[in-house]
């Protein structure tokens, strides 16, 4: 059954991209509903928590991939005390009723041993082991009549669920990661296909050739202007007091001054 289990196309995940180090532990798990989730959930959820950790930090701020893991953090927190508060209640119940054997399985523990890849896989193992341990003493207090049918069900079904919410929750987790990952290599792309400014436009060899007769054609009366009044200045060197230019501006102030 164990095999049956472990084998089945639709438990397994890629761990191809996996490169890091895991931690070995050895899985003893009893109850058939642990077991199953185990083989369904513990694989990829271990696959999900990696992608996100490891491949989102590479192309994604550290501070969005903290968020998401810190709302992980917070899901196992909720399943792991919803279930230990699941396990005192039936201490107690069986407690109250005098009740120190538990009810067994009949098949074989699954037993493999497994590499746990981070704090939250491990966090993860430990809650499906949790899990095993409240799914008999659920049982037990079925068989004692201490608990009806529909209850147990309905418990079984709600602890089943927290377990298995965790999984699916990394899984859309990655999934809105991989989009993000995706968005920004396009946007990128985008960007690196853009046309780049070839900077200043140089002028054409008959606009720079235009300007430069346009700035001769000036400059040559001036030039011109230039020589013809030092001619004049040389043939009269004492002009008359009513032939020199009025002072301009503070230039008249300066001469009232003086006078």
């Amino acid at each position: 059954m164990n095999e049956r289990i472990l084998n089945k196309d639709e438990y397994r995940a890629d761990f191809r991209k996996v490169e890091g180090a895991s931690l070995k532990r050895t899985t003893h798990l009893s109850s058939p509903h642990a077991k199953r989730l185990f083989a369904r959930c513990f694989y990829s959820f271990q696959a999900s928590m990696y992608f996100i950790s490891e491949l989102g930090r590479v192309k994604l701020d550290h501070e969005v991939v903290e968020r998401i893991e810190q709302n992980i953090r917070e899901t196992l927190d909720s399943a792991t005390a919803e279930i230990n508060t699941a396990i005192d209640q039936a201490e107690a119940l069986l407690k109250h009723h005098n009740i120190d054997v538990l009810a067994s399985y009949d098949t074989v523990p699954l037993q493999v041993e497994i590499g746990i890849t981070s704090s939250f896989g491990r966090r993860y193992f430990d809650l499906m082991h949790k899990l095993d341990v409240v799914m008999p003493m659920m049982e037990t207090l079925a068989i004692e009549e201490i608990i009806n049918e529909r209850e147990l069900e309905t418990r079984r079904s709600m602890y089943k669920r927290a377990v298995l919410h965790i999984s699916t929750r990394a899984r859309n987790l990655w999934m809105g990661v991989r989009r993000r990952m995706n968005e920004r290599d396009a946007r990128l792309a985008a960007e690196a296909a853009k046309p780049k400014p070839t900077g200043q436009r140089r002028n054409a060899p008959d606009e720079t050739d235009g300007d430069t007769g346009h700035e001769s054609s000036i400059g040559t009366p001036a030039v011109a202007n230039a020589t013809e009044d030092a001619s004049a200045a040389s043939s009269d060197p004492h002009p008359s007091p009513a032939e020199l230019p009025e002072p301009a501006g503070q230039d008249q102030e300066v001469v009232r001054a003086a006078a």
